[in-house]
């Protein structure tokens, strides 16, 4: 069993900052779909892709609006099924996220008509200002519901489980229905929604982004603050200096982004003289923990 299995690191507690940054995320969520994505009559993928496919299919004559309540009551029992296996910061901000998702998605006119003329602008503005805002609510320890609560729930008895390949298989099942109900133009134009929505998401979700950090400095105490208070692993040995000729101790570890700037703080608080070189987007394989709710 390595370190990450070993220890447990109780996730921040849900602050201010955290609550009106979920609200924000939520709004800008959830205006991307009913003010862009809906007029084109095209699909989000997950949960929300599939209440307005509900909405299509069985309520035609209803607005389209109506989808809102629809993901509202899709996601109840996903909630259901995941809250005993959510820590309290996620399970607060998931609720706050949906009750918001409800009320504005119920409440916000569809314009009847494209806010752009150019339909593949609207779709790209949807999909990155939507994956933005998506971004910002998992960054700051909540959920947009949906998938991500099926996922959760569903890893907390398969440690093998992946919910980004469980997410493709059901958006490509979705589409797949779109594409034979209504066409293929539709299918392809959700599609492409989703793969910008998704790397919005990865581009501001920050503890979905690995920094390496290579640090310097005449103090091994440093090595006990991060593998003590940040849980991470370190790698160390000994260098010398070849100006000074003098040794140092050589640190290397990786952690989530949104730690990055804590992390340096508490080092160069020990040691102002300290050395940082910081590599961004790192990619990790085994022994490393994502930590969604800090």
């Amino acid at each position: 069993m390595n370190l990450q299995d070993e220890l447990y690191v109780p996730p921040r507690p849900l602050t201010k900052k955290n609550i009106g940054m979920i609200l924000i995320g939520t709004v800008l969520f959830s205006l991307s779909v009913n003010l862009f994505l809906q007029p084109l009559d095209l699909y989000a993928g997950g949960i929300v892709g599939l209440s307005n496919l509900f909405r299509t299919l069985f309520l035609p004559g209803l607005s389209k609006t109506v989808a809102g309540i629809i993901n509202m009551c899709l996601n109840i029992p996903l909630f259901i099924l995941a809250w005993k296996t959510m820590k309290k910061k996620m399970l607060v901000g998931t609720l706050l996220s949906l009750i918001v998702q409800t009320i504005l998605m119920s409440m916000v006119p569809i314009p009847k008509t494209p806010i752009l003329d150019d339909k593949l602008a609207n779709l790209l503005i949807s999909g990155v200002v939507g994956g933005i805002g998506c971004g910002m609510i998992l960054s700051n320890g909540g959920s947009a519901g949906g998938l991500d609560l099926l996922g959760v729930f569903i890893a907390s008895r398969n440690r093998n489980f992946s919910v980004g390949k469980f997410e493709t298989a059901f958006n490509a099942v979705l589409y797949l229905v779109c594409a034979i109900l209504f066409s293929i133009p539709t299918a392809l134009y959700s599609i492409l929604y989703v793969i910008c929505f998704s790397l919005a998401i990865d581009r501001f979700h920050y503890q979905n982004i690995e920094i390496e950090l290579e640090i310097f400095t005449h103090h091994p105490e440093i090595e006990d603050v991060i593998l003590n208070k940040y849980v991470r692993g370190v790698t160390k040995w000994k260098g010398v200096g070849a100006y000074t000729n003098e040794g140092t101790n050589v640190l290397i570890t990786v952690v989530a982004k949104n730690e990055v700037n804590f992390v340096k703080r508490d080092i160069l608080e020990i040691d102002p003289k300290a050395f940082i070189i910081e590599h961004g987007s790192t990619n990790v394989t085994g022994g490393y923990q994502k930590r969604l709710d800090n």
